[in-house]
């Protein structure tokens, strides 16, 4: 363990504060980075936190009803079946390890990330985080799509809204940013609201649905011949295997699962263990209650549309498309029944891109401000909002607001994040010497990897719109983190021992020259030290300062462990554990406050030079330190003497 720690350096890389009203305005919304940190969250018990997961897992039967009769026709409820079996026999265990692995609710990316190292790493998890925007931002334009689908359709609201899907549909992701524009956490009572109505108005619906079947008992066999007329039950079984993944998008409640954990109430032994096992249970009982109870609906929902629903009015346009169930709902209950139906997918569809937009607030600044892949306001909420509001919109407008044209998007991203989730999985039970349990997590990644290769075959649009989100990640990453290379990059330093700590604090404050070298060995030292006073006309001591960096330099900030010894009238000061060489010169010179500086200049191609240093942290350090300490100055204008800056050719 380090013997002390010096306080933080001043960063001097904050955002400036704005001057203009709407500049402060954007960035009062507070700090998101900040907010997971603390970890200040109030739990609730499990079957409460569940609705919270509910409203955007349960909110899929407002529409994926209606998407596997398009897909599947007669075949959606064999096609629907396996879905359920990948949800309980794939899925759940797979997120029952994630849980265990990932209990503060980073979700299967951070679980990756535990597990991987390096910039191949780094680019991984930027890979997967297009795939999640993908994810959350569909969900949000599907979402909102398929709530203006129920009203449009709605007989009492027809009268008001007429055609205007998209025009109605941007409305709802229009006060969606409102609302977390205003400022929007989470509230597990409105969720429950939201999500337990809807699930009875559900069974409702389903059961005067089953009711309808039963006493119509032509409509059965007229199914069984419209499946079996032409083949046997192994063709019908392997149809029904071929198209479930078309239907993938019914798999979407368990990352938000999982990143609920936080909010889920364990046992009074979590506050005094390393890893809280009653969360982790109750969580599993979450993930295992959705699964269950969303596999029933979707196997009743499935079979009742299949048999009840003509198919001239599943198809695109017609009077069920993008709202299967509710056309139950007004066909055998009643337009007010109906109405009251179409109010609640409404509220319930628009909540869950509310949760989406939450996930989204919870994900990318945890990651990519971290990696310095993103601008420092990408942190605060309000101005995120915005941008992801037009993303939205974009979106939107290029799928025109229809339902079934974004089902391969969505279902794109949930796929990836599975299929990660189940890699993951399984290379941490392998690390943990649970083979048996490693090799099925590997089936189960096989599983998901068939269906999103399969998806993606099939819906190219969904990897399109998946690359796109990736190409842009990574774009802004790569760009931001060349823009923010020169900004200091160490959080925090160390000493190894009382004696380094008392010998800096005998040099600190114009009390030496300072002088940055490649070599840690005594006989360099000696020749730069005679170098510098013949040439330089140096009196005083001079510290010698080296640098050694990390074997792993993709991540964006360091904590510093420092070594300081006395040589005779001079000083050695040896710092490990670092990111980039002149990023590391220019905050110990800054903490040290030499007399002058002493820097070396390569002369090699700048160009290499420059890659050099974005990649490995080496490069041209002379010319790279100057440069951090004049905007480092730029930014925290003081009074004191700045040290003297000697740019030397090596």
């Amino acid at each position: 363990m380090p013997r002390s720690f010096l306080p933080d350096l001043p960063s001097g890389e904050e955002l400036a504060q704005p001057t203009s009203g709407v500049g402060r305005w954007l960035l009062s919304g507070g700090r998101l980075d900040l907010g997971h940190q603390a970890g200040a969250y109030h739990s609730h018990p499990w079957y409460l936190t569940l609705w919270l997961t509910g409203v955007d897992y349960f909110s899929t039967l407002g529409y994926q009803p209606g998407i596997a009769l398009l897909a599947a026709g007669a075949l959606s409820p064999i096609a629907t079946a396996f879905l359920v079996l990948v949800t309980l026999a794939c899925a759940l265990p797979i997120y029952a390890q994630v849980a265990r692995r990932s209990y503060a609710g980073q979700g299967s990316i951070a679980l990756l990330e535990n597990l991987l190292s390096g910039w191949s790493g780094k680019v991984f998890i930027l890979v997967l985080l297009g795939f999640a925007i993908t994810d959350f931002v569909i969900t949000m334009t599907l979402s909102a799509a398929d709530a203006a689908e129920h009203a449009i359709h709605n007989p009492l609201l027809h009268h008001y809204i007429g055609e205007h899907q998209i025009g109605l549909t941007l409305i709802l992701l229009a006060l969606l940013a409102l609302v977390f524009l205003k400022g929007f956490n989470e509230a597990i009572g409105l969720a429950t609201a939201v999500a337990v109505p809807y699930i009875l108005l559900n069974f409702v619906v389903l059961g005067r649905a089953l009711f309808e079947i039963m006493t119509h008992p032509d409509l059965l066999p007229k199914w069984s011949n419209a499946v079996f007329g032409k083949t046997d039950l192994t063709g019908v079984l392997i149809a029904g295997a071929l198209i479930f993944p078309r239907l993938a998008l019914g798999l979407s409640g368990f990352e938000t699962g999982v990143s609920v954990m936080p909010l889920i109430q364990g046992e009074p032994a979590d506050t005094e263990a390393d890893v809280p096992h009653g969360r982790i249970r109750n969580t599993r009982k979450l993930l295992a209650s959705a699964a269950i109870l969303m596999s029933v609906l979707l196997l009743i929902s499935s079979f009742a549309t299949a048999l009840l629903i003509p198919v001239e009015d599943y198809q695109e346009g017609g009077k069920a498309s993008g709202r299967a169930i509710a056309y139950l709902a007004h066909k055998y209950l009643g337009s007010i029944f109906g109405s009251v139906y179409d109010m609640s997918s409404i509220v319930i569809l628009w909540f869950a891109g509310a949760s989406a937009m939450a996930g989204l607030l919870h994900v990318i600044p945890r990651y990519l401000p971290r990696f310095g892949m993103a601008p420092r306001w990408v942190s605060y909420s309000r101005p995120l909002v915005l941008v992801l509001f037009v993303i939205n919109v974009l979106v939107t407008l290029a799928f025109r607001a229809d339902v079934n044209a974004q089902g391969g998007a969505y279902a794109t991203g949930v796929l990836a994040l599975m299929l990660s989730a189940g890699v993951a999985a399984a290379i941490a039970l392998w690390r943990e010497r649970a083979y048996l349990l490693s090799f099925y997590c590997w089936l189960v990644a096989s599983v998901f990897a068939f269906t999103f290769v399969d998806n993606v075959l099939t819906r190219t649009d969904g990897i399109i719109i998946a690359s796109i989100f990736i190409f842009i990640t990574i774009s802004i990453g790569g760009i931001s983190r060349s823009w923010r290379s020169v900004e200091l990059r160490v959080s925090r330093i160390s000493f190894n021992d009382d004696e380094s700590e008392r010998l800096w604090n005998q040099i600190v404050n114009k009390k030496v020259n300072l002088a940055p070298v490649r070599s840690s060995d005594a006989v360099s030292r000696t020749r730069k030290d005679a170098e510098l006073r013949k040439h330089y006309k140096v009196d005083g001591p001079i510290a010698f300062l080296n640098v050694e960096l990390l074997d792993n330099r993709s991540e964006f900030s360091a904590e510093l462990k420092v070594q300081v010894r006395q040589e005779g009238t001079n000083f050695v000061i040896v710092v490990c554990q670092a990111l980039a060489v002149a990023n590391t010169i220019a905050y110990i010179s800054e903490l040290i406050d030499p007399i002058r500086l002493f820097l070396g200049l390569s002369r090699q191609n700048l160009v290499a030079q420059a890659l050099r240093y974005l990649v490995l942290g080496e490069g041209e350090t002379g010319l790279m330190v100057y440069t951090i300490l004049l905007r480092y100055w730029e930014r925290t204008p003081e009074d004191d003497v700045r040290p003297l800056i000697f740019l030397m050719s090596d």
